[in-house]
């Protein structure tokens, strides 16, 4: 019998499932732009690259097309869901709105201690080259995004950004590997902590407003001019 917590039997973490192990897998190749997008393959493919049998896969892959970052085709396979600049400007039309609304209520809500630890995770950097550093910079990226959720002490807010943030991992990746966002990420989370500091909430919204905007533009800019087989006008 399993816990629900994720331990089986006296506390023991419980395995990963082989469906779970080809969902990670292959989420983190799609991610890291090892499938790129537009990118086709089939069930077999993936199986024998997994060494594993097709039934885990399929099952993975069903996720990934609920999740809307691979496309299904029936007798022909499947694909990675291009980027187009739709896909772009919406779901930056909704970070916005999302993200600007929980920095105005974590503006008042931050103790001094976690204001303290955004400005460690403010500080992240990467090497564009190196896929293990811009991985963890994109995760300190979460984690920042993720902790002025948290700040804003509204569940149902918080679990709409973490969810947002998970639709535009691929974006983030994408943008990082095409140039060195180290910059413009790191000032704009430095304005945002500082504006948090000061437990003004419409700063707070119309900095974190500003700062998806700054992305969203570097995203557009960098896919058309450095990457245009990743951008699907």
């Amino acid at each position: 019998m399993t816990a629900a917590n994720g331990e089986g039997v006296a506390g023991k973490p419980r395995k990963q499932s082989l469906t779970e192990m080809a969902y990670v897998s292959v989420r983190e190749q799609i991610l890291l732009g090892l499938l790129r997008p537009g990118a086709e393959f089939s069930e077999l493919e993936l199986a024998e690259q997994l060494a594993m049998s097709k039934t885990p896969v399929r099952e993975a892959l069903g996720r990934m097309v609920a999740e809307g970052l691979i496309e299904a085709f029936p007798r022909r396979g499947y694909r990675v869901t291009p980027v187009t600049v739709k896909d772009i400007n919406d779901l930056f039309a909704i970070r916005a709105m999302t993200e600007g609304t929980a920095a105005a209520m974590a503006a008042v809500n931050l103790s001094a201690e976690e204001l303290d630890h955004l400005d460690v995770l403010a500080n992240a950097h990467y090497e564009p080259t190196e896929g293990m550093t811009i991985h963890s910079f994109v995760k300190a990226n979460r984690d920042f995004h993720m902790a002025i959720a948290h700040g804003s002490d509204n569940p149902r807010l918080s679990a709409m950004v973490a969810t947002h943030l998970d639709e535009c991992a691929r974006l983030f990746y994408l943008g990082a590997r095409s140039r060195d966002v180290n910059p413009e990420t790191n000032d704009d989370h430095r304005h945002i902590v500082n504006v948090l500091r000061c437990r003004d909430s419409e700063k707070a919204r119309a900095a974190m407003v500003e700062h998806s905007e700054h992305t969203r533009q570097g995203v557009l800019k960098a896919l058309i001019s450095n990457d245009i087989s990743d951008l699907h006008i």
